[in-house]
C-alpha cells in the first residue's frame, strides 16, 4: 500500500432513528440512518398496516355498474355472426 494517499480508517457509530446504535469502522466517521435491521419491516417481519379500505371501496364503487360479460355468450354471438355471414355468401354465389 502506498503511504499517505489513503483516508484514515477509524471507529464510527451508526445511529438509527429508532435508537439502535452500531459500532463499526469507517472513513466517513459517525452518522445517522433512518432505518436499520432492527426496525426494518423486511428483517423484523412486522409490516406497517396501511389503511387501504377507502381505496378498495372507491375502486368497487367505480366499477360496480359496468356490465359483466359472459364469455360463452360472446363466443356464441360470434359463431352466429359467422354462420349468418357464410349463409349470405352462399346465397350470393347461388
Amino acid at each position: 500500500m502506498k503511504a499517505g494517499i489513503h483516508p484514515e480508517y477509524k471507529p464510527a457509530s451508526v445511529t438509527c432513528a429508532c435508537g439502535n446504535a452500531i459500532t463499526t469502522m469507517s472513513t466517513r466517521g459517525s452518522f445517522t440512518v433512518d432505518v436499520c435491521s432492527a426496525c426494518h419491516p423486511f428483517y423484523t417481519g412486522r409490516q406497517r398496516s396501511l389503511d387501504t379500505a377507502g381505496r378498495v371501496e372507491r375502486f368497487r364503487k367505480k366499477y360496480e355498474n359496468i356490465a359483466k360479460v359472459d364469455p360463452k355468450a360472446v363466443k356464441a354471438e360470434k359463431a352466429a355472426k359467422a354462420a349468418k355471414k357464410k349463409a349470405d355468401k352462399d346465397a350470393e354465389d347461388a
